[in-house]
C-alpha cells in the first residue's frame, strides 16, 4: 500500500520558517488590515501558544489536531481574562459604565468577524454557538419559511455530519429531499455532476468548502455561481476553510456563511453565521427570549432585524470578545504568509508520510488545505492513535464525524494530522518517526 512520494510543489512567494525582517510585526500585536507582507517566523508564533510547552509521556508535544479545535495564543487567553477582570457586565441593556464598555467590547468582536471575511455589514454576522448551530439555524428557519414536501436540498459527499443531519431532521418533519454531489476516488469535487443535480424543486444548496476528514477545498465560488444561475441560494459550512483561506463573502457571493471561533485559534462556545441581510431578515426567528425582540404584549412579539433576532438571551459575551482577539492575531500574522507557511507544511508531511512503509494517504485531491487523514496495512486507526501518542504526537483517529464519507472511501476510519499556524516540519519528522513504531508492531 505504500505510494510514491509527490513532488514538493514550491509555493510562490513563501518565506522560510524562521526568517526575520526588519519591521517585522510581533505575532498577536494588533494592527490595521492584513501583514501579508511580512516574514513568517514560526518560533515567534510558537513562542504565543503557552501549551506547547508541555510534554506528553516525557516528550514534548507535537499537536496535529488543529482541525478538531487549534490551540489557543496568549493573546486571546489575555483579552479573556481582561474582559472577565476589569470590563464584565451583560451586553446592551445596561446604561452604568461596566455595561458600555463590555457592550463595545463585544460589538468590536463582531465587526472584527465582519473584516476578516470581508461582509457588508456587521449587521450580517449573528453569533452563535459554534458552526454546528448556525448550521441548523439555517436549516430550521429558512425549511420552515421556503420549503415543503418534495422539495430538495443539495449537499455533497464530503459533509461533515453538522451539514447532514439537520437536513435529516428538516426531512422527518416537512419531506424534503437530499441530494448528494459526488466527488471522484481522490476526494476531488466534481463540479459538472453537482450542476445536473440542479432541479426545479431545489430549494437550497448546502457545501461545505473544505473537507475536515480529507482536506479537499471545494470550488466554492463556481458552486455558488452555476446555484445562482438556477436561482438558488446557497449556504457554506467553512469549518475548515476560515483558519486556512482568505475567506471574501462578498467576492463569493455566499447567501449563507457558517464557521466555529475555537478552529480559529479563539474560544469554544461562539460560532458565526454570516446572512446576506436580505436573506437573514426573510428567515423568522430561531429562538425566543430576551434581546431578539422589539417589544412584547401578552398578546403578540415583535422581532429586531438581524443580527439580535437571532440572538435570543445573553450571548457568550466574553467568547465574542476572545474571537475577535483571535481574528486580529492571525491578521498581525498575514494569511497569505499563513497560507505559504501551511502549504509548506503539507507539501513536506505528503512527501515524508509516502515514505513510510505499508501507509497510504486518503484523499489526493488537487486543491487541499493542510489536513492529509492515511491508513497503515494490519493497523486500526485507533492504534495508529495509541502508538503515536506514547511518543507526544496528537493525531485524530475513527471516522471525523464524515461517516458517508469514508463508507464512500471504502473505509470506517482513518488517522489525521491536522497543520497549523504553529506546527514545523520538525513535528512532521516526529510523526513519521512514531509511525515507524507502528510498522514495526504491525508488520
Amino acid at each position: 500500500m505504500n505510494e510514491a512520494a509527490p513532488t514538493i510543489q514550491v509555493v510562490p512567494g513563501q518565506v522560510v520558517p524562521g526568517q526575520v525582517v526588519p519591521g517585522q510585526v510581533v505575532p498577536g500585536q494588533v494592527v490595521p488590515g492584513d501583514n501579508s507582507t511580512l516574514a513568517y517566523d514560526v518560533e515567534r508564533v510558537r513562542a504565543d501558544f503557552p501549551i506547547l510547552t508541555q510534554e506528553v509521556f516525557g516528550r514534548p508535544l507535537v499537536f496535529l489536531d488543529s482541525a478538531a479545535s487549534a490551540q489557543k495564543p496568549r493573546q486571546v487567553l489575555d483579552a479573556m481574562d481582561d474582559a472577565y477582570e476589569t470590563a464584565y457586565s451583560n451586553v446592551h441593556r445596561g446604561v452604568h459604565r461596566m455595561s458600555q464598555l463590555c457592550t463595545d467590547a463585544f460589538e468590536a468582536g463582531r465587526e472584527k468577524v465582519a473584516r476578516y471575511i470581508n461582509a457588508g455589514s456587521s449587521d450580517e454576522i449573528v453569533f452563535t454557538r459554534n458552526a454546528t448551530e448556525a448550521l441548523n439555524l439555517v436549516a430550521d428557519c429558512f425549511g420552515r419559511a421556503f420549503m415543503k414536501a418534495g422539495d430538495e436540498v443539495v449537499i455533497s459527499a464530503l459533509e461533515h455530519h453538522s451539514n447532514i443531519v439537520p437536513w435529516h431532521l428538516l426531512k422527518e418533519r416537512l419531506g424534503i429531499e437530499l441530494r448528494i454531489a459526488p466527488i471522484d476516488d481522490d476526494g476531488n469535487f466534481l463540479l459538472d455532476e453537482f450542476e445536473a443535480l440542479l432541479g426545479p424543486r431545489t430549494r437550497l444548496v448546502a457545501m461545505t468548502h473544505v473537507s475536515n476528514a480529507i482536506g479537499t477545498i471545494v470550488p466554492i465560488k463556481e458552486v455558488i455561481a452555476r446555484a445562482h444561475a438556477r436561482g438558488v441560494p446557497v449556504l457554506v459550512d467553512g469549518s475548515q476553510a476560515a483558519p486556512h483561506l482568505r475567506i471574501d463573502v462578498q467576492d463569493l457571493d455566499a447567501d449563507f456563511y457558517a464557521f466555529t471561533g475555537h478552529k480559529v485559534y479563539g474560544p469554544t462556545g461562539i460560532g458565526v453565521l454570516y446572512g446576506k441581510s436580505e436573506r437573514l431578515n426573510a428567515l423568522p426567528p430561531y429562538q425566543g427570549g430576551g434581546e431578539m425582540i422589539a417589544s412584547v404584549t401578552f398578546e403578540k412579539s415583535e422581532f429586531k432585524a438581524a443580527p439580535h433576532r437571532f440572538e435570543a438571551g445573553t450571548p457568550a459575551i466574553v467568547e465574542a470578545i476572545g474571537l475577535g482577539a483571535a481574528i486580529d492575531y492571525l491578521e498581525s500574522l498575514g494569511r497569505d504568509n499563513i497560507a505559504a507557511h501551511e502549504s509548506g507544511i503539507l507539501a513536506y508531511a505528503t512527501q515524508r508520510l509516502g515514505e513510510v512503509p505499508g501507509l497510504t494517504i486518503i484523499g489526493r485531491a488537487r486543491e487541499k488545505a493542510s489536513i492529509v487523514s492515511f491508513v497503515m496495512e494490519n493497523a486500526h486507526a485507533h492504534d495508529i492513535g495509541t502508538i503515536v501518542d506514547r511518543a507526544g504526537v496528537a493525531v485524530r483517529t475513527g471516522h471525523h464525524c464524515a461517516q458517508p464519507l469514508l463508507q464512500r472511501l471504502g473505509l470506517t476510519a482513518t488517522a489525521r494530522a491536522s497543520f497549523g499556524i504553529y506546527n514545523t516540519r520538525e513535528e512532521v519528522d516526529a510523526l513519521v518517526e512514531a509511525l515507524g513504531a507502528v510498522s514495526e508492531i504491525f508488520g
